[in-house]
């Protein structure tokens, strides 16, 4: 991987385009990913609420979790970074923020958005949350529907429901709401953390099909963790948080990011060889874990261990598959797609068209440019890879400011000549040490 004249990681003064050399033979590779994001922004928000001090080891810093630090700080939490041991010291604040003197800055993050919207509410007070422009283009509107149907005062500014969200509450007791589910789990999960601080009993019914389950269960164990239980029904459809709970401060280990991890396996899936991942298991609070099934049914070795996963391609054929439960590795498979015989299709994603960018639309543009055939649906695409596939066309990919497209589609030119990634620093939303990780691993 080079970018200009030199081979140093990208940075804002030195590039905005990075140059992915192929790999020259299969991989052999080794590495434990940063934490989970997911989990850092949830285990901020219970330690945040809690009583006492708490100590997150293993987190993520990134530009989701630091805006999420930031505006914790701003309301009066005491969050202590010590970066080289990625460790945060958490003094929570059991729901008794202080209104900042400016809006919170929220950047492009969906979880710092909406689980402080949630939070803020509960909590009552005064707040206004505002990000970048693709944040105000995000839909809010079902959490702010669900928070104004038990008791507060939540207004989402922008067309469609969407963020600047101004907050002008008095704390909520109890209650029972229906909540959105087809949109974002975060909603749910966002609901669920802040349903604490609420003196009585909280119920949430959810309408539709409930995407993104994993991450409702992660939620679900993190509170646990910090002292707080949920009852629910097996099929996801009714939450009850009973009154009288609250978070207890507690010292918390974070799982490396699963996502992360995902392009790493697809390393191996793409140009043959082994990927290791240290830090996750089966048992991983994260449901991106099961990426590697898909990778399993492409025709890949996958072996599990007690704190590993291993990963050994290339994988061979395409597959049909539903990555609802998964949705956040779907550009990583289309990157793998087109390297393999038979077309892939992949299925009801449809949520992704309202993350950082549309994450079907203008991923179909972007594969389109290696000179391969992509069908899109509201629900997902199709890839249709190249016979043989040493017939794709090198490219200049742009990222639309999505972490995920920049890391994703930085794979295809480990096999691919002529790949370069426009505007690579937008990687430091969740991983900004990716393209020095990736050009290490691959070095092994």
């Amino acid at each position: 991987m080079t970018q200009d004249e030199n081979s140093q990681a990208p940075s804002a003064k030195q590039s905005d385009a990075v140059s992915i050399e192929p790999v020259l033979g299969p991989v052999n590779g080794a590495i434990r990913p940063p934490g989970s994001k997911s989990i850092t922004n949830r285990a901020l928000i219970c330690a945040a609420l809690a009583e006492g001090t708490s100590v997150l080891t293993g987190a993520l810093e990134s530009d989701d979790t630091r805006v999420m630090i930031d505006s914790l700080q701003k309301l009066g939490v005491d969050v202590i970074v010590d970066s080289g041991n990625a460790t945060l010291t958490v003094t929570g604040s059991a729901g008794d923020f202080k209104s900042p003197v400016e809006d919170l800055f929220i950047g492009n993050s969906g979880t710092t958005v909406r689980f402080l919207t949630a939070a803020l509410a509960f909590a009552g007070g005064q707040f206004r949350l505002d990000g970048v422009e693709r944040m105000r283009q995000r839909p809010i509107g079902p959490l702010v529907e669900a928070l104004n149907g038990i008791g507060a005062n939540v207004t989402a500014q922008s067309p469609g429901g969407c963020p600047p969200v101004v907050i002008q509450s008095a704390a909520i007791d109890s209650g029972s709401v229906s909540v959105s589910g087809n949109i974002s789990s975060q909603y749910l999960s966002g609901l669920l953390m802040a349903a604490p601080l609420a003196t009585g009993d909280i119920e949430f019914k959810i309408t539709g099909d409930l995407i993104s389950q994993p991450y409702v269960h992660m939620t679900i164990a993190v509170m646990k963790s910090f002292g707080v239980s949920v009852e629910f029904d097996e099929g996801l459809t009714h939450f009850k948080i009973p009154g009288d709970q609250r978070y207890s401060a507690c010292d918390y280990d974070i799982e490396p990011d699963a996502s992360a991890a995902s392009y790493f396996f697809a390393a191996a899936a793409i140009c043959g060889g082994k990927a290791k991942v240290k830090g996750l298991n089966r048992n991983a609070l994260q449901g991106d874990v099961g990426f590697v099934d898909c990778l399993e049914q492409m025709g890949c070795t996958v072996a599990w261990a007690s704190d590993s996963i291993s990963v050994t391609g290339p994988a061979v054929r395409g597959i049909d598959v539903d990555m609802s439960d998964v949705s956040d590795t779907v550009q990583t498979l289309t990157s793998v797609a087109l390297f393999v015989e038979g077309p892939t299709h992949v299925r009801n994603v449809a949520h992704n068209r309202v993350k950082e960018t549309d994450r079907i639309g203008n991923l179909a543009i972007e594969l389109r440019k290696f000179g391969v055939r992509i069908d899109e649906r509201e629900d997902g695409l199709s890839v249709f890879p190249l016979t043989p596939p040493e017939k794709l066309s090198g490219a200049v990919i742009e990222t639309y400011d999505d972490h995920r497209m920049a890391m994703s589609l930085a794979l295809v030119g480990l096999k691919q000549p002529g790949v370069v990634i426009t505007n690579p620093n937008c990687v430091a939303k969740t991983y900004p040490d990716y393209f020095p990780a990736l050009r290490r691993f691959v070095g092994e």
